[in-house]
């Protein structure tokens, strides 16, 4: 079976649903990387006392969060399997082009970290909000509750794919590493994940990414250098990739791409202004002057963790010159370049780094999706205008991770694409949907809810036409003329909105 992404038209290979690239399960590996599950529930629960004060302390860490956590937790809950098991895989199909892929959403980030988040932090404090939900309801209102059902539903829909994807990376990090199933690994995934979100709520998913972030920052500065200095160094590796490449040096010729695709990578960056497991980082922060340490301290180990993937793609390459070593499937690159280049334990160390990074958005997209229906829906939508007791909604936001994990679970089982290209669907609906509306919103004072309603409704649509319109999809990412259109549309309702008004 053949997955193709929205823009750059290179196939590559699905794995059938048992398959599995079993490179064998070292006890020195399954120690590390058991070690490391220890941990990460030994930060659950040790958040637990501060996640059960109140709904605000378990979605949003009490608006408290120090500027380390908040750098780190930001980028890595917005990186997940898509970049060490996608943008790995898809640097060794197309080459040093997939670089274009992170300096997209590394400038945007950079830019949201010194602009869109303080204003985003100020308003959330002056209004306690607790969702993004609340910020749009907090700047325009919502006497019939209208703007906050639809934007909970646009999110659980499109964060359900999210999740599913990060379950699914789960699998394939499991299969490769250590031989087990796709589908064990998959209830692996979700177990732990499950485990310290419910109990440790907001303050441990941050803890546990700041933790996460070292590992991955660790595995993607080690394993280039390493496999390099294994295959005899660059001018080696150089020359491998370029004898195998029909096209001459196009896959060392960050230029070689077509405009579609250039445009496709660089616009993955235009959704992180609508990605609330990101935006939320922003809002927990407990200064918002803190947030230009942040925007450094964040794009540094975005530039390092970005680098680290593409390199390993490339050297990849060279190492495993045909799909066929890599199980058919170029996403199982990182795992099996780590086996065969680390010692045992180190290697536990490198699969304990993909679950790092599918974990670290998967718990962050499980809470927004769980805040949307506790707070959103059920708080202020069903019991609207009456107190509901803090146990009880803290209560209540843990019974519904339990039923959105079992949901993604579905989801991940029947879902017929890679992880890189499911991400980036569920990626681009949100950001469509979500930052458009949002930046207005907060810089606008024209904008209305009509307009929010509009945008969000637009992006949304489009996504979804646009990802399975395939002679659409041919032509560029689906978020490029979603977001685009959200904007304008956004806009312009806002715009007749206020003339009809003055008239």
């Amino acid at each position: 079976m053949q997955g193709r992404g929205p823009s750059d038209g290179v196939p590559l290979m699905l794995p059938q649903p048992d398959e599995g690239v079993a490179l064998g399960a070292d006890p020195l590996a399954v120690g590390a990387f058991v070690a490391y599950l220890v941990l990460i529930l030994a930060i659950g629960a040790l958040s637990a006392r501060f996640s059960s004060r109140g709904i605000g302390h378990f979605f949003v860490g009490g608006r408290a969060m120090n500027r380390w956590v908040v750098a780190l937790s930001a980028v890595v809950s917005g990186r997940s399997a898509w970049l060490l098991l996608g943008v790995t895989g898809m640097a060794w199909s197309m080459g040093v082009g997939a670089v274009w892929a992170v300096v997209g959403y590394t400038a945007v980030e950079f830019v949201l970290f010194l602009t869109l988040a303080r204003r985003l932090r100020r308003v959330a404090g002056e209004a306690d909000c607790v969702t993004l939900t609340d910020v749009f309801v907090a700047r325009l209102g919502d006497p019939r509750g209208t703007l906050r059902m639809t934007l909970s539903v646009v999110i659980l829909v499109f964060m359900a794919a999210y999740v599913a994807a990060q379950f699914a990376g789960g699998g394939k990090a499991m299969a490769a590493g250590f031989g087990l199933s796709p589908t064990a690994g998959i209830l692996l995934t979700a177990g732990i994940v499950l485990a310290y979100t419910t109990v440790g709520g907001f303050l441990a998913v941050s803890l546990t990414d700041t933790l996460q972030a070292v590992f991955m920052l660790g595995a993607l500065l080690v394993i280039p250098f390493l496999a390099l200095a294994a295959e005899g160094g660059w001018e080696v590796v150089a020359a491998q990739v370029v004898a195998a490449e029909s096209g001459g040096g196009n896959f060392l010729d960050p230029w070689a791409l077509g405009a579609g695709a250039l445009l496709g990578l660089v616009a993955i960056g235009l959704g992180s202004p609508g990605n609330p497991h990101i935006l939320v980082r922003y809002m927990s922060i407990d200064d918002e002057r803190n947030l230009r340490f942040a925007a450094f301290t964040g794009t540094a180990a975005n530039v390092v963790m970005g680098a680290g993937a593409v390199f390993i793609g490339i050297v990849g390459r060279a190492h495993f010159p045909e799909v066929g070593l890599l199980g058919g499937d170029t996403e199982n690159l990182y795992p099996m370049l780590a086996a065969e280049t680390l010692p045992p334990v180190l290697f536990g160390v490198v699969v304990a780094s993909i679950f790092a990074a599918i974990m670290s958005t998967a718990d962050s997209q499980l809470l927004v999706g769980a805040s949307a229906v506790v707070r959103d829906v059920y708080e202020k939508g069903i019991r609207r205008g009456e107190s509901v007791p803090d146990a009880t909604l803290v209560r209540l936001s843990r019974a519904v991770v339990v039923l959105l994990v079992l949901g993604s679970l579905v989801l991940g089982w029947v879902a017929e694409d890679l992880v890189f290209w499911m991400v980036l669907f569920a990626w681009a609906g949100l950001g469509a949907a979500l930052g458009p509306p949002l930046i207005l919103a907060l810089y606008w004072k024209g904008t209305t809810r009509a307009g929010v309603l509009a945008g969000v409704l637009t992006g949304a649509g489009v996504t979804v036409v646009w990802y399975y319109t395939p002679a659409l999809k041919a032509l560029v990412y689906e978020l490029v003329p979603a977001f685009f259109l959200a904007l304008g549309v956004t806009a312009l309702v806002s715009w007749m909105g206020r003339r009809r008004e003055a008239a």
